[in-house]
């Protein structure tokens, strides 16, 4: 295999297992958002604001991933 092979399969493994961890965190956040919420009503709104807050930088996270992939798709340089 060559050096861009090796940067499309690098590239792909950042943007999918990033996206995977991203969907995993928001989505147990969720659940125990709700769990918690169902628990004691008086806490939902502190927890709400808190929680989107949390997935902003969950997604945020992911989005860096997609940008350092891309950098290495087009702009890569280790690749000669």
């Amino acid at each position: 295999m060559t050096n861009v092979a090796f940067v499309a399969l690098a590239c792909g493994l950042i943007i999918s297992l990033g996206a995977l961890g991203a969907c995993l965190g928001i989505a147990i956040m969720g659940s125990k958002y709700l769990e918690s919420s169902a628990r004691q009503p008086e806490l939902m709104e502190p927890l709400q604001t808190k929680m989107f807050l949390l997935a902003g930088l969950i997604d945020a996270a992911f989005l860096i991933g997609v940008g350092i992939a891309m950098m290495f798709a087009f702009a890569n340089p280790f690749v000669g």
